[in-house]
């Protein structure tokens, strides 16, 4: 066989294997779910020394292929990382089985009574970039709502997903789960991900993909199946001309600053004529000070010289990095057309004192998340209190913004009757 058709033979292994578990698994008990996820924590916890040689081996690898600091700011671990890993699953775990919930009940007329309730989707795929933490949140969130999932690392933290894995499937094996319930994919050739996005014969039900533009682009050129995610996370804070002072500065520095290379990340900042020339120079010296990089047009110039040219790419730009673009506009209208024409559909912010102001924003910016005087930062699953999430979707299937446990089930109708014949 040459490496083609072996790279076919173990994806279609893979995906047997997991359709397989996951019929099992829709029937397993939440208690049993939660013993398996306990487990996982701890053993990621017993693991740490090795789970860190291994990261050791890709922060390397990333370093001899001079990757960018955002990329080596996610694939980095430490203990600190380590443990929040371990406190997510265990957190997950406490979570009310999102598995048998009735979304709604009603009697027809002739008797028939009809329950609409929570099933677990079957298979998910999930294809993620320089992340290892998503390893361990993806497994724990499919698990917990009943759900085979197939896991595709990035080479970039190749060893590091490896390692969590083993942790998880010690932890599956010692909670009478199958081991196939959770499946990594040992390969870093490319052809693993085209076969994941035809399905595996149908075998997987949904993809999630996680990573970079290209990554999600090839996800929705090539997916055979439904696709949970978002193609870029072009984040806008929006300053109303009523807004506190002090809550601007420090939103948008923490919306920018706190993690520049997440999805989370805003990219562009928005601003009221009205109170640029009095708020804009506080709120770039912040924004200087911390290193990053301003770009505005001859407006934001003229209020502080370290400006740099702004182009029209580059509201249409995902920086990841500590760069910001800065407009002055007109009103909030002006900024609402503004964040229609650029933005991605991921996570806005307004700071604002009007509730008027707020109300109307909200209504209008059909983003998957809009935030009102807080940080774009809180874009993730685990401060909306999901746990952790897989990702941010961007689309308009049922799964919206970030994707948890409840996210990750479907639906089935029990009808219940007593003799009715259909005439």
């Amino acid at each position: 066989m040459d490496n083609t058709n072996d790279i076919k033979i173990l994806m279609e292994s893979i995906g047997k294997k997991a359709s397989l578990a996951s019929k099992i698994l829709s029937n397993t008990t939440d208690k049993e779910k939660n013993i398996a996820l306990r487990n996982i924590s701890s053993n990621i916890r017993q693991d740490i020394n090795y789970i860190l040689s291994e990261n050791k081996k890709d922060l390397q690898k990333a370093a001899q292929n001079n990757k960018a600091t955002s990329i080596i700011d996610r694939l980095t671990l430490n203990s600190e990382k380590i443990e929040s890993i371990a406190l997510s699953i265990d957190s997950i775990s406490k979570l009310t089985d999102p598995v048998g919930k009735i979304l709604s009940e009603w009697e027809q007329p002739n008797g028939l009574c009809i329950k609409r309730v929570t099933i677990p989707i079957g298979v998910i795929g999930i294809i993620y970039e320089s992340r290892p933490n998503v390893t361990a949140d993806a497994a724990a969130l499919c698990l917990k709502s009943g759900n085979a999932s197939i896991l595709r690392g990035g080479s970039d933290s190749f060893y590091s997903c490896q390692a969590i894995y083993n942790s998880i499937r010690k932890g599956l094996s010692q909670s009478n789960l199958s081991e196939d319930s959770v499946q990594f994919v040992p390969t870093t050739d490319r052809n693993a991900v085209g076969y994941m996005l035809s399905g595996l014969n149908e075998n997987i039900d949904v993809i999630v993909p996680r990573g970079g533009k290209s990554l999600v682009s090839r996800v929705r050129e090539e997916a055979r199946v439904p696709v949970f995610g978002h193609l870029e996370g072009i984040c806008h804070v929006y300053i109303h001309k009523s807004a506190d002072l002090k809550k601007a500065i420090a939103i948008t520095l923490n919306s920018k600053m706190r993690r520049p290379s997440i999805c989370g990340a805003a990219e562009t900042l928005l601003i009221d004529k009205s109170i640029a020339n009095k708020y804009l120079p506080q709120i770039i010296e912040a924004l200087v000070n911390e290193g990053c990089e301003i770009r505005g047009d001859q407006d934001v110039q003229a209020i502080d010289n370290r400006v740099t040219d702004v182009s029209d790419l580059d509201w249409d730009t995902e920086y990841l990095d500590a760069i910001i673009s800065v407009r002055i506009v007109n009103d909030e209208n002006q900024a609402i057309d503004h964040i229609m024409l650029h933005g991605t559909g991921h996570t806005e912010a307004i700071v604002t004192e009007d509730k008027s102001v707020s109300a109307y924003f909200t209504e209008r910016v059909d983003s998957s998340i809009v935030l009102i005087n807080a940080s774009t930062q809180f874009a993730d699953g685990g401060e909306f209190g999901f746990g952790a999430e897989i990702g941010i979707s961007t689309g308009r299937l049922h799964a919206r913004g970030p994707i948890g446990v409840d996210q990750l089930t479907t639906f089935k109708y029990i009808v219940t009757g007593n003799g009715q014949l259909r005439p």
